[in-house]
């Protein structure tokens, strides 16, 4: 059900390219040879920031809209570096092994709170293992369909699931992303347990689905807005309780008749247990700055979302998030008896 459509190509050159450049430029401002961590001399070298999803992706966009404005306060270049796999686990694991002195930081959504539920070994613990930087943003799903998939409404898809769910196809990103967590949210609340089909991101997904070779899926509105206001798929609803400014003729969940499924994707930035806290806070500053810039605030609003606010890109705001997160996932994850392999 895969295609190698040129849009595919793309996105994997992109990937390509950010691992070894990126997006915005400012001379060093000295320091110690050898980067050393501390408040004088950080940051004295290019920082890399890991996106554990493909490129193209959602996670990957929103990486790289703050990029260039933390960079410019850091006064250093910023690498995007793309490390996919396993729903995110292999490129978080590969941070929370790094060196700790702030030149590796990691990007990610809800996954880091869900896949403790989700896979036995995981390598890694989220509170133990890192240190947290500032939320980034929370991002609202929408439910997409090809654009010829017969159901016109939302409600009218739970009816045509329930009669045809061994016939439906419901993509997603790989178990632990934020397309499959939708996805079992919506199968529990439609009482319904379809056939899923897994990707490895949700570009190659969506680009699929653009493509009919895959029914639906449940993805982030920064992946999904261009394609629904194109009009190359079929927006059923937004997973939020209230309309998403940039979609305002798609309906919320809860006016399409399924109140049940609320769910957004939030975002934030991490970097290795044991990093300086002058350089956590050097990392935060520069966040700050990035969500508080006009473009990527105008950036993000074309893609259905908006910066946190400033008190929840902080290291604390970020921490009380992902310990509130990890006990609402397992519980759900733990219900759907789902387990990653």
């Amino acid at each position: 059900m895969r295609t190698t459509s040129r849009y595919w190509v793309a996105a994997r050159m992109i990937a390509a390219i950010g691992v070894v450049s990126l997006v915005a430029a400012c001379s060093g401002n000295g320091g110690t040879a050898g980067g050393g961590a501390t408040s004088g001399g950080y940051p004295d070298q290019n920082i890399t920031f890991v996106v554990p999803f493909s490129a193209g992706g959602p996670t990957d966009t929103v990486t790289r809209m703050i990029a260039a404005p933390m960079a410019g306060k850091l006064g250093t270049k910023i690498v995007v570096q793309n490390v996919e796999g396993a729903g995110g686990t292999v490129g978080a694991g590969e941070v929370a092994r790094a060196e700790p002195d702030g030149y590796t930081v990691l990007m990610h959504h809800i996954g880091m709170s869900t896949a403790p539920a989700l896979y036995k070994d995981l390598g890694y613990k989220p509170l133990e293992n890192f240190e947290m930087v500032g939320l980034v943003t929370e991002v609202p799903m929408t439910i997409v369909a090809r654009k010829d998939f017969a159901p016109a409404t939302l409600k009218d898809l739970v009816t045509y699931v329930k009669a045809n769910a061994n016939k439906v196809t419901l993509a997603n990103a790989g178990i632990g992303a934020a397309s499959h967590l939708c996805g079992l949210l919506f199968q529990t609340a439609a009482g319904v347990k379809l056939q899923e089909v897994p990707y490895e991101g949700t570009g190659p997904a969506l680009t699929d689905l653009v493509g009919g070779q895959v029914d639906f899926m449940c993805d982030q509105t920064t992946n999904t807005s261009g394609q629904i206001s194109a009009g190359e798929v079929k927006a059923y609803a937004v997973t939020t309780p209230e309309r998403v400014k940039s979609l305002p003729d798609v309906p919320t969940t809860t006016e399409a008749g399924l109140p049940q499924l609320q769910v957004s994707v939030w975002h934030g930035l991490y970097v290795p247990k044991g990093t300086p806290q002058e350089v956590v806070q050097k990392l935060t500053e520069a966040l700050k700055v990035a969500l508080a810039d006009q473009k990527v605030i105008d950036q993000m609003a074309k893609l259905g979302t908006t910066p946190v606010p400033a008190e929840d890109a902080t290291p604390q705001a970020h921490r009380a998030k992902l310990e509130e997160q990890l006990g609402t996932w397992a519980k759900v994850i733990a219900d759907a008896g789902v387990k990653a392999s």
